[in-house]
Formats: structure tokens, C-alpha cells, sequence
């Protein structure tokens, strides 16, 4: 009988997978693995490999005897090595379209919160104090500023668009999008240079890669306008971290909205925790009811896929579909 690994996962259980698998004739052995060694262990000798946050590493890849698919609950897929996926003929597959209105929408909710302070002004109404809690030029409207998107896929796109009919001037930058086609969509496409020294909010919205993480740093950070807006839904190690609270702390950067950390989860003595003008979610953005059943649908349908040896969909790790239907022995 094949066997299913879960490495990890955050939802209250795996019913809807169990069922799914079982049905299939797959045995389903899901855990909350915490180190490399629970994870060869679990993984070694899987036919199909379902992870979350859990890094699979070289190492614990290395060790993998029958993976047929690694399919990962999400849209990013930087906790998986796609390299050492790749030379063992290892497709690592996504779900790349469950939550973009949701990811969307909830950008625009901390969009809203930095330029009207929302958060920091109900605490201090909690607080006893019936006042606004910043100088009124903290407190600005959209049609007067200039916002920069890092980022022109699906849900940058999706981002630009529900901006739009706020009226801000809106940036684009994204390398492996062509300028024209961000001008046909009605946006401005610049330099990331450009985009860092004109605007005044910058809502981060492109993957973790090697040309990606630490896009944010002091040199980046200390080219914006000084009292710069920073949202980050995106990835964590996009941003140095370090860097972030020293231009807080300066007020180079006015305020920030972050749904993603490094690390993370943040830890309780954090001093981003200390920043009132700090707005932080546990990375949530992608949560609706919706989307959670689409995301474990999207990794179940890849899972038996392979139990199925059928061509994949979504690979992200450049193994050709027709190669990760191929049996392994």
C-alpha cells in the first residue's frame, strides 16, 4: 500500500485529506515534525510528501527512496530545496491561486490601517484615551500619495487594482514583467531605484529568492522617502529585520504593516512588539473558509496524481510533467 507523509500542518485536523487518501488505497501518516531527523524518518519512505512550513532540506530530500510528488500547502515554496528536488526527478508542486482575494484584501486592510491609523487609535480608546494618538500629518489619504508594488503577479495585480479606486499614483516594479504590459494595465511600471525613492507606501508582494530576500535592508531603506510606509504580506526574509526596527526606530520608515516575520513567529520580546506604529498578524492572510478547502484540495489533487502516475500540475521546481509521472522505484 503507498504511503502519504504530512509533515506538518496548521488546521485543527486532516480528515479531509485522510478521506481522500484513503479512498485511494494510500495509507496517510501525518505528524507536526519539529527537526531533520523526525523528518527522514517520516519521509524516507513515502510515496507522496505534503509539507507546510516544514524545511525539507537537502538532507532530508536526499533520503527520500519513493517520492513521487512533494506538494506544499501554499503558494511559496522556499522552505522546500527545489534543487536537490529536482536532481532526484522530484516534482514540487504549489497551489498558486487559493487565496489571492484573500491576500489581496487583507493588503489593503493594512494599506487602510497605516495611512489612517485605525489599529493604533482603537487601542488607545481601549486605553482610556478619547484623542487622536499621532500628529495629524500621520494621518493621510490615499489620492495624495504615491504607492510602490514590488511584485506584478497574481495578487500584486489583484493588490493595483483594488488601490486603483482609492486614486494614488501607483509604481510597479517586477523584472520579469514587460513595462508594456504593466502600462496596459493602467499602472506605471519603474526601476525598483525609482520605485524606493518615490513612493510614500511600499506593499511588498514577490516570492523568496536568492535576488529577493533582504530586498529591504538599510542601503534600500535609507533610498525611500523619509516616513516611508512599509507593508510586507509577501515573505519575512524579504526584509532585514534588523534594518527595519533601527529605521522605525529613527522614523526612516513612518510606520509598517507585516504579516510575515524573521523570524517567525516573532518572538514576545521582539521590539517590533513594542512599536505602537507597528501593525503585525500571524500570518493570515491567505485564511477564509474558501480558501483553506481549496488550498488542501489543490495538495490532495496533486497528491493522487501521483498515486495515479499522472502528469503534475503546478511545478515549480522545473521537473518536466510528463517526467514526474514516471514510476519510481
Amino acid at each position: 500500500m503507498p504511503v502519504a507523509a504530512i509533515t506538518d500542518y496548521t488546521f485543527a485536523d486532516v480528515d479531509l485529506e485522510r478521506a481522500a487518501l484513503e479512498q485511494a488505497g494510500c495509507r496517510l501518516d501525518a505528524r507536526r515534525c519539529t527537526d531533520t531527523a523526525e523528518l527522514i524518518d517520516l519521509t524516507a519512505e513515502a510515496d507522496v510528501v505534503i509539507t507546510q512550513f516544514a524545511r525539507l532540506d537537502a538532507t532530508v530530500i536526499g533520503a527520500m527512496k519513493r517520492a513521487r510528488v512533494i506538494a506544499r500547502y501554499g503558494i511559496g515554496v522556499d522552505n522546500v530545496d527545489l534543487d536537490a528536488a529536482r536532481a532526484k526527478g522530484i516534482p514540487v508542486c504549489n497551489v498558486p491561486d487559493y487565496c489571492i482575494d484573500e491576500v489581496a484584501d487583507h493588503t489593503l486592510a493594512m494599506v487602510l490601517d497605516l495611512t489612517r491609523r485605525v489599529a493604533q487609535t482603537s487601542d488607545g480608546v481601549h486605553a482610556g484615551a478619547w484623542k487622536l494618538p499621532v500628529a495629524i500629518e500621520q494621518m493621510r489619504s490615499l489620492r495624495d500619495l504615491t504607492v510602490g508594488i514590488v511584485g506584478f503577479g497574481r495578487i500584486g495585480r489583484e493588490v493595483a487594482r483594488r488601490l486603483a479606486a482609492f486614486k494614488p499614483t501607483i509604481l510597479i516594479y517586477d523584472p520579469v514583467v514587460r513595462p508594456a504590459d504593466i502600462s496596459a494595465a493602467g499602472f506605471v511600471p519603474v526601476r525598483r531605484e525609482e520605485l524606493l525613492q518615490s513612493s510614500d507606501l511600499i506593499t511588498l508582494h514577490c516570492p523568496s529568492t536568492a535576488s529577493t530576500k533582504r530586498m529591504i535592508n538599510a542601503d534600500s531603506l535609507a533610498a525611500c522617502k523619509r516616513g516611508v510606509l512599509l507593508v510586507n504580506l509577501a515573505r519575512g526574509d524579504l526584509i532585514d529585520t534588523a534594518a527595519l526596527v533601527e529605521a522605525l526606530g529613527s522614523g526612516q520608515v513612518g510606520a509598517a504593516a507585516l504579516d510575515v516575520c524573521d523570524p517567525e513567529p516573532i518572538p514576545r520580546d521582539h521590539p517590533l512588539l513594542a512599536m505602537p506604529q507597528v501593525v503585525i498578524t500571524p500570518h493570515v492572510a491567505s485564511v477564509s473558509p474558501r480558501a483553506v478547502k481549496a488550498l488542501r484540495d489543490g495538495v490532495v489533487a496533486s497528491a493522487l496524481r501521483a498515486l495515479r502516475r499522472e502528469p503534475q500540475l503546478n511545478i515549480v521546481n522545473g521537473v518536466p510533467a510528463t517526467a514526474a509521472a514516471a514510476a519510481k522505484t
